[in-house]
């Protein structure tokens, strides 16, 4: 299955009060984290983001189309530029998700589904999906009528959820404040 892979860098992170994709993990910004998971898979990435702070890395970075619409702005910025039916979506925040469950997703995805994702008893991980190109006019009137919620887009597409154990749920975990990275350094340790 050819995938484009797209990682979602905007953001306001007032909870970080930095950009997100940089804050360092084990003295490496998380995108790189990120980037080193999917390289295995394929190298067709790109960044969502308007930021020059990511100019460092060679990867085509694309802004926002619609400012201000949060993840699903991002997901309808990365749809409208894919050239692939089936784009695996991914948070700037995640610096522990790996290949094993990248690869995971992307086979267990089928055409039916315009949407798949991880979920374990406790939460959904929409930020870490398959998102195809055919769902588009969906995201396109989503933002329109200003409904940005994740889980009221899933409620409108064809989805598919792969069920993981709570356990599985640490290298999906995203990081969103610097007491969650603290957190995360302390588990680690």
């Amino acid at each position: 299955m050819k995938t484009t892979v797209f990682i979602l860098c905007g953001g306001k992170s007032s909870r970080m009060e930095s950009e997100k994709g940089l804050v360092l993990f084990q003295e490496k910004p998380f995108i790189e984290h990120i980037i080193q998971a999917i390289l295995p898979i394929t190298d067709q990435i790109k960044l969502i983001t308007t930021s020059k702070e990511y100019d460092y890395l060679q990867y085509e970075k694309i802004p926002d189309l619609v400012l201000d619409k949060g993840p699903l702005g991002g997901i309808y910025t990365a749809l409208s530029h894919t050239e692939t039916d089936f784009n695996l979506i991914l948070s700037c925040d995640i610096p522990l998700i790996s290949t094993e469950l990248l690869t995971e997703l992307i086979s267990k995805h089928t055409d039916e589904a315009g949407i798949t994702v991880f979920a374990s008893e406790s939460r959904i991980h929409p930020l870490i999906g398959i998102y195809s190109k055919k769902i588009l006019p969906i995201v396109k009137s989503a933002i329109e009528a200003d409904e940005l919620k994740m889980m009221d887009l899933l409620a409108k597409v064809p989805h598919q959820i792969i069920r993981i154990e709570e356990s599985e749920n640490f290298p999906l975990t995203n990081i969103n404040s610097a007491d969650e990275l603290n957190d995360l350094n302390i588990n680690l340790s």
